[in-house]
């Protein structure tokens, strides 16, 4: 009886869980969040633009007195305007700091997920190097000599990394 052989499509796994952390990151948000990411959204698109221009362009032609039929309420240097303006600028700082520290969070979860990945990759690779090792030497192929060879085999010291890396931050 022939065994089959599937290959197990790992790339569309690491898809699905980065994916999966998304959509539990995202179902765990508050309500805040939530709001925070729609006005966002809204915030930061060509229409929100539009509206801006098309309004800060009226109000301006309005106080220097090119509409006929309305009243100055704002004279130049627009102080109300200027007002408005910077309060606007404020909100919109506020929430996109919000929907930024929570993308964040997001993305600190997927590096940590990749370093767990890439340190079991490591694991799995420096094993493959011993079975491809012991082969070779079972063929009588010299491999005494290879120190890069050597350097491969032995484990990585994710300690001795981790320390590194806690002196740099």
């Amino acid at each position: 009886m022939e065994k089959s052989y599937r290959p197990i499509d790992k790339r569309s796994n690491s898809q699905n869980l980065l994916h999966a952390l998304k959509a539990k990151a995202d179902a765990k948000r508050s309500f805040s969040e939530k709001v925070a990411d729609s006005m966002t959204r809204i915030f930061g698109s060509i229409g929100f633009l539009t509206v801006n221009i098309l309004l800060f362009a009226t109000w301006i032609l309005i106080n220097i007195g090119w509409v006929s039929g309305i009243k100055v309420f704002d004279p130049f240097p627009f102080g109300l305007l200027t007002t408005a303006v910077s309060l606007q600028a404020i909100f919109l700082a506020i929430i996109v700091l919000i929907s930024q520290n929570r993308a964040s969070k997001v993305a600190d979860l997927r590096e940590e997920v990749d370093l767990h990945i890439d340190i079991i990759s490591e694991q799995e690779i420096t094993k493959i190097l011993h079975l491809v090792s012991m082969l070779c030497k079972k063929e009588g192929i010299d491999l005494e000599h290879d120190k890069s060879l050597k350097d491969m085999l032995r484990s990585i010291d994710t300690d001795k990394i981790e320390t590194v890396l806690e002196t740099q931050i």
